[in-house]
């Protein structure tokens, strides 16, 4: 029950001021020419090697022409959507700044690529199948509501065994600049992109830092307003312990699934840092700190986490929490010895918490009629 708050529709889409101070990464000076690619030096190697190109790395090269702070920022908006390009007779820019300029546009769209892309029965929601430089793919997904879920690791380490993602392990991290270019081309795609929800492939915390610069990068310089960036968590004290460090606020989903302890550890065998109370208790107090609910994730799963029975008992942890709860069946994958329930019976669960003053939804993820859910997309490629 959300006592003491009340959930409207403006309070779940409204923005927050942007904040006005200028997110820049720290100078690293690198050596090549200016009007080249970026040449990577020791603690900045090519993307074909170990280590690729980072927010960090754009950031040291442009202050390495001489650019201040807010020609960063200016840079930085122009990717997002924002504003526009420097361009070579703009004196407002140092000389060398712009000289660079379309070279280093060039390495942010080689950053990844679209693939194909898979409209479902929803005209605004669309799949994203991505290449990134190295020849991997990920998958991003065009949302309703001027939305987008952009993935953070390539595959999982969480394993949840309803999931196709996890199901490969982890592959490895994306990089900060990585992360934020699905939002670069969600917002070439659309430009009325306003949401982010960290929720496509891979677990957030589990890539914190990268994670968190990105957040930064987005509610400081992409015109997100702090609850329209949504990160998702099976549940980790570091997250938190980020949360309340960063000076952008964004909003907090949680994949719960169950509130048994032991059935959740047996749901995601690598995901469970912190038990269900822990969890519920850290995901209430970040809500009640922001002014905007966390949302319980809740996948549904016939005859192993929707039983009228389970369902009380979460309303009953959720009395005086500023929560919601959406329930999502579970995908169709192949193979997978896990069904959705009943259509009719999802949505008595629905009304089940209601009757307790739980807000509750049932959707289905997006896109999720052309077998794009949870990696899918991504395992037909690799057929």
């Amino acid at each position: 029950m959300l006592s003491g708050f009340r959930v409207k529709r403006a309070d779940l889409d409204a923005s927050l001021a942007v904040p006005q101070s200028a997110l820049y990464f720290p100078p690293r000076p690198l050596k090549d020419e200016m009007n080249s690619p970026i040449q990577f030096t020791n603690s900045q190697t090519s993307p074909t090697e170990k280590k690729r190109l980072t927010l960090e790395a754009v950031s040291s090269h442009l202050l390495a022409t001489g650019a201040k702070p807010i020609h960063v920022r200016r840079f930085f908006r122009a990717w997002l959507g924002k504003g526009e390009w420097p361009q070579l007779d703009d004196e407002r820019y140092p000389k060398a700044m712009r000289a660079i300029v379309p070279s280093l546009r060039r390495e942010l769209e080689a950053v990844l690529e679209l693939r194909s892309r898979h409209s479902g029965s929803d005209p605004e929601s669309e799949r994203l199948l991505l290449t990134l430089a190295d020849g991997q793919t990920v998958e991003s997904v065009l949302l309703p509501r001027k939305g987008v879920c952009v993935s953070t690791q390539m595959g999982c380490a969480v394993g949840c065994v309803f999931c196709m993602t996890g199901q490969g392990g982890l592959i490895r991290q994306l990089t900060d600049l990585e992360i934020a270019a699905e939002v670069a081309l969600a917002r070439k795609l659309r430009p009325e992109t306003k949401k982010v929800v960290f929720m496509g492939m891979g677990e957030p915390s589990h890539n914190l830092e990268a994670v968190m610069r990105v957040v930064d990068l987005l509610g400081t310089y992409g015109e997100f307003g702090h609850k329209d960036l949504v990160v998702s968590t099976v549940g980790d004290r570091r997250l938190f312990a980020a949360l309340d460090k960063s000076a952008v606020k964004p909003a907090l989903a949680v994949s719960l699934h169950t509130v048994d302890d032991e059935k959740r550890k047996k749901l995601l065998p690598h995901g469970t840092r912190m038990s269900v109370d822990e969890l519920i208790e850290a995901a209430d107090k970040w809500a009640k700190k922001t002014g905007y609910p966390a949302q319980i994730q809740w996948t549904l799963i016939e005859g192993i986490n929707d039983s009228t029975a389970e369902i009380e008992c979460l309303a009953d942890k959720l009395q005086d929490r500023y929560m919601m709860v959406n329930f999502i069946p579970v995908n169709a994958v192949d193979g997978s010895p896990f069904k959705r329930p009943e259509r009719e019976h999802a949505a008595s669960l629905v009304r089940c918490l209601r009757s307790r003053g739980v807000i509750a939804t049932l959707r289905d993820s997006a896109a999720q009629d052309v077998d794009g859910g949870c990696g899918q997309l991504r395992a037909r490629e690799l057929k």
